[in-house]
C-alpha cells in the first residue's frame, strides 16, 4: 500500500482562494455564455423567420425567385440561398484522442420521452427519486470500476467528461435548445438544455453546452440544484490535430436520509389519515452534499508522413476539351487558320496541345501519416461536501462526533486534485499493404493530491489531512479499425512506479462481420484483466460521524469476458458476460438499533458506514437480449437481461430485469410525425443497496439486521413523442400504475407518485 504523508494543517488558504475564483469565474462565465447563447438562438429564430415567412419551410416554397413573404424594408433584388445544415460528429478516446465517429441525428424523436429521465432511456439504473440524483446501474456489466473522484461519477445524468461530449464539424452554426418540465411549483422539476456548435473554417469549430437542472421533489427535503457549463473546440489539420475541452459542474442536492417508516407506500391504510407525497415524514432535513467539480482537457498529435496520388475514378477526371476548343488557345486567328489548312500540322499541334493539357493538371494528392507524436493533458479537481445546520438528530449516528463538540451543525469538506500528463508515439494503421493495424507506446504520469477533515478540527477551525501520491505508467495499444470484416484493439497499461506500483490493466476487443443470407452479423468479444488498488476514499474517508483509515486494503483483482452477437435485419442483439472478481472492495452500512423504553422495541438504528474486502472470489454472469418487432405502424422494443451473482449478500443483483416498449408511428398530413406508446421498467426483488448520504454514495445493506427488499414492481409510462421538420417533443404520463405495494427506486426512497412531464427541442442552423 503507498505511504501516505499526512500534514494537519488550517484551511489551506490558496486553494479556497483558487476555489472561489475560479468558481466565481465559471459562474460569470456561465453568464455571459447563457447571454450569447440565447442572443445566437434569437437571432437564428429572427434569420429563420425572415427566410421562411413566420415559420414556413423552405421545402413548401419555390426558392428560384429567391424572395419570400417578407420584404418589406429589405433589399428584394438579392438573391438568398438555403442555408446548408450538413454536419457530422464524434467523441474522442481521452487517453489519445482518436476520433470515434458517430451516427448521429439530434431530430430523431424515439425515445425522446425519457432523455430526461434520472433513471435512463430505458430505467438501467438505480436512483433516489428525483431529477439529477446520484444513481449506479441495474446491471453489473454497465457499471464501471469506482473511481478516486466517485462523488461526481454517480452524477451521471448530468456529469460530462472530456470522452461523451460531442464535438460538430458542420457547414452551418448549430444550435439545439431543450426545455423538460413536470409537476408544480412545490414539487416540479425543470431542466434547459443548450448545445452550440460553429466551425471556424473547414479544419476548426467550437462550441459549448449547458445543462441546468432544478427538481424540487416529491417528497420533503429531496431538492436538487445542478448546473454545468462546457467549452470545446478542434483543429483537424493534415500534420496537427488538436481537442481542448474546459468545463466547470455544480451539483447540490438535499437530503432526507429517506422516508421515516415504509409503511407509508406499501400499506397507507395502517396509518389514521391519507398522505400525500410531500406530508410523509422523511429522517432528515437542512442536511446537503454538494459538488463542484472543475475539468479542463488537452490532446494533441502531429504527425509525420507521405503524400500519395489519389485515386480518382474515370467518371470523376476532367475531360479532355474537343479540338475545337483546344485550337481556340492557339493566337493570333491567322496562325490557327494556317494550322487548320495543313493536316499534317494540325496533327502534330493537336497533339502538343493534347500533351500540354495534360500536363498542367494538377494531380490530386492526399496526406497520408505515418507516425503521430501525442500529447493528453487532463486535470480534475472535485470539492465534495456534506452540510446540515441541525438537521440530524445524533441518535443517527454510532459514535460521538470525531472532532468538534457535537453534530448541531456538520460541514465535512474534501477535495481531490489529479492531473495527468501523457506522451506517446504511434506508428498509423494503414500507410501501406504491411501496415495492417496501428501500434501506439506511451507512457503517463499521475499526480494526485487529496484533502480530507483532521482531527485537530474545532468548532472554530478547519484542519485537514493532506495526502498526496505520484505513479508512472507505461503501456501500449495494437489496433486494426480498417476495413469491413475484421476489427481488433487490444491494449496494456502498468504502474512501474509510484504509490499504486504494480497495478495493471490488460483489455481488448475484436469483432466480427459477415453475411448469413441477406442478414449482416456482426460477432464482438471483448475480455480484460485488471489488478488494481482501490480508490482513494475506500482508504481514507473523515467526517464529523464517519471515520475510515484502511491502510491494508489489498489489490483489487477482475477478470471479464464479454461477447455479443448483433442482426441487423432482424434487430435482435444477444449479449452474454461471465467476470471473476478477488477481494472485492465496497462500502457497507452498519446498523446499530435504538430499543424504546422497553427494551425490546426497535425505534430507530445508529449509523455507521465500513469498507469491506470480501476475501476469495465472487463469480458475476449476466444475458441480455434485446429484441425490436416491426410491423407496419407498430412497434415493439424489448430488452431483457438476466444476471447472477455466487455472493449475494456481498455483490447483490436482481435476477431479472426488463424494458418493454410497444408503439405506434404514424404521419399526420406528411410532415408531423407522432409516435404514441406505453413503455415498462421491471426488475426482480432483491436487497439493492441502500443510499448513504453521509457519503453521497450507495451502500450495501447490514446483513446482520433486518434487510429490506425492492423490486417486483413495474413503472408504466404511457406517452407520444411528435417530431416536425426541426422540433421535436413529448407529452409523458409517468408511474401511470402508482399504488400500494413496494414502488421503491432504493432502500426507503419511493418512486415518484403519478405525474405529467413533457419536453420540448428546438434545432437552429445559421
Amino acid at each position: 500500500m503507498p505511504v501516505y504523508a499526512q500534514k494537519p494543517h488550517t484551511m489551506f488558504l490558496g486553494d479556497l482562494i483558487s476555489e472561489v475564483s475560479t468558481s466565481y469565474f465559471f459562474k460569470k462565465a456561465g453568464v455571459v455564455l447563457l447571454f450569447f447563447f440565447i442572443a445566437s438562438a434569437i437571432h437564428a429564430q429572427d434569420l429563420d423567420t425572415e427566410q421562411n415567412g413566420f415559420g414556413v419551410d423552405n421545402e413548401n416554397m419555390d426558392m428560384t425567385s429567391g424572395t419570400n413573404r417578407v420584404q418589406w424594408g429589405r433589399d428584394t433584388t438579392a438573391v438568398e440561398k438555403d442555408i446548408p445544415i450538413e454536419y457530422h460528429q464524434w467523441y474522442i478516446d481521452e487517453v489519445f484522442g482518436t476520433k470515434l465517429y458517430q451516427e448521429f441525428n439530434d431530430t430523431l424523436p424515439h425515445l425522446f420521452q425519457n432523455f430526461n429521465a434520472a433513471d435512463g432511456l430505458t430505467g438501467e439504473y438505480h436512483i433516489l427519486g428525483n431529477l439529477g440524483s446520484p444513481r449506479f446501474e441495474i446491471n453489473w456489466f454497465d457499471r464501471g470500476i469506482v473511481d478516486d473522484l466517485f462523488f461526481i461519477q454517480q452524477m451521471s445524468q448530468a456529469h460530462t467528461t472530456p470522452g461523451n461530449i460531442l464535438f460538430t464539424n458542420t457547414k452551418s452554426p448549430v444550435t439545439n435548445l431543450q426545455y423538460h418540465k413536470s409537476g408544480t411549483r412545490q414539487d416540479g422539476q425543470d431542466r434547459f438544455h443548450a448545445y452550440f456548435a460553429s466551425n471556424i473554417n473547414k479544419r476548426a469549430g467550437f462550441g459549448f453546452k449547458f445543462d441546468y437542472l432544478y427538481g424540487r421533489g416529491y417528497y420533503l427535503s429531496s431538492s436538487q440544484s445542478q448546473f454545468t457549463g462546457h467549452l470545446f473546440g478542434y483543429y483537424s489539420g493534415e500534420r496537427y490535430e488538436m481537442h481542448a475541452f474546459g468545463g466547470y459542474e455544480h451539483f447540490k442536492m438535499a437530503e432526507n436520509g429517506g422516508i421515516e417508516d415504509d409503511r407509508y407506500i406499501t400499506d397507507p391504510q395502517s396509518f389514521p389519515q391519507s398522505y400525500g407525497s410531500r406530508d410523509i415524514p422523511t429522517v432528515m432535513d437542512d442536511t446537503w452534499n454538494r459538488n463542484d467539480q472543475h475539468t479542463y482537457y488537452l490532446t494533441q498529435k502531429y504527425n509525420l508522413g507521405i503524400y500519395r496520388e489519389r485515386v480518382v475514378p474515370d467518371s470523376l477526371k476532367p475531360q479532355m476539351p474537343q479540338a475545337a476548343e483546344l485550337m481556340m488557345s492557339i493566337r493570333p486567328d491567322s496562325l490557327r487558320s494556317v494550322i487548320q489548312a495543313d493536316s499534317t500540322r494540325l496533327s502534330i499541334t493537336l497533339d502538343s496541345l493534347r500533351n500540354a493539357w495534360q500536363q498542367a493538371q494538377p494531380v490530386p494528392m492526399d496526406f497520408v501519416p505515418v507516425t503521430s507524436f501525442l500529447h493528453t493533458f487532463k486535470l480534475e479537481r472535485l470539492a465534495h461536501t456534506f452540510y446540515s445546520n441541525g438537521g440530524i438528530e445524533s441518535s443517527y449516528f454510532s459514535n460521538a462526533p470525531y472532532y468538534s463538540s457535537s453534530f448541531s451543525t456538520i460541514e465535512d469538506r474534501s477535495v481531490g486534485l489529479r492531473i495527468r500528463n501523457m506522451l506517446g508515439i504511434q506508428l498509423r494503421e494503414g500507410f501501406n499493404k504491411w501496415a495492417k493495424a496501428g501500434i501506439t507506446l506511451y507512457a503517463a504520469h499521475e499526480f494526485k493530491h487529496f484533502w480530507i477533515p483532521s482531527l485537530e478540527s474545532t468548532d472554530s477551525t478547519a484542519a485537514y489531512d493532506s495526502y498526496v501520491e505520484n505513479n508512472v505508467f507505461v503501456g501500449g495499444r495494437i489496433a486494426k479499425t480498417q476495413g469491413r470484416a475484421i476489427h481488433f484493439d487490444a491494449g496494456a497499461e502498468f504502474c512501474v512506479a509510484g504509490a499504486n506500483a504494480g497495478d495493471m490493466d490488460i483489455n481488448g476487443t475484436a469483432d466480427l462481420n459477415f453475411r448469413l443470407g441477406r442478414d449482416t452479423v456482426r460477432f464482438e468479444v471483448s475480455s480484460a484483466f485488471k489488478l488494481l488498488g482501490t480508490a482513494f476514499f475506500f482508504s481514507h474517508f473523515h467526517g464529523k460521524g464517519i471515520w475510515m483509515d484502511n491502510d491494508d486494503l489489498a489489490r483489487e483483482t477482475r477478470t471479464r469476458v464479454e461477447g455479443k452477437l448483433t442482426i441487423d435485419r432482424t434487430m435482435t442483439s444477444l449479449r452474454f458476460g461471465l467476470e471473476n472478481i478477488s477481494k472485492y472492495t465496497h462500502f457497507a452500512s452498519v446498523l446499530t438499533p435504538n430499543y424504546a423504553s422497553n427494551g425490546t422495541t426497535v425505534t430507530s438504528y445508529s449509523h455507521d458506514i465500513t469498507v469491506n474486502q470480501q476475501d476469495g472470489s465472487i463469480q458475476v454472469m449476466s444475458a441480455a437480449l434485446n429484441q425490436d418487432l416491426h410491423l407496419g405502424i407498430f412497434h415493439w422494443d424489448n430488452a431483457v437481461t438476466w444476471q447472477h451473482s455466487t455472493k449475494p449478500d456481498v455483490l447483490p443483483l436482481p435476477a431479472l430485469s426488463i424494458y418493454t416498449n410497444p408503439y405506434i408511428v404514424f404521419h399526420i398530413a406528411k410532415v408531423l410525425r407522432v409516435e404514441l406508446g406505453a413503455d415498462m421498467r421491471y426488475f426482480t426483488k432483491y436487497y439493492a443497496p441502500d443510499y448513504s448520504p453521509v457519503i453521497n454514495t450507495f451502500a450495501i445493506q447490514d446483513v446482520n439486521q433486518e434487510r429490506i427488499k425492492i423490486g417486483n414492481w413495474p413503472i408504466i409510462n404511457v406517452y407520444a413523442n411528435f417530431a416536425i421538420k426541426r422540433v421535436r417533443g413529448y407529452i409523458n404520463y409517468t408511474h401511470a400504475n402508482a399504488g400500494n405495494g413496494f414502488a421503491f427506486w432504493a432502500p426507503h426512497y419511493p418512486i415518484d407518485p403519478t405525474s405529467l412531464r413533457f419536453g420540448i427541442s428546438w434545432n437552429f442552423y445559421d
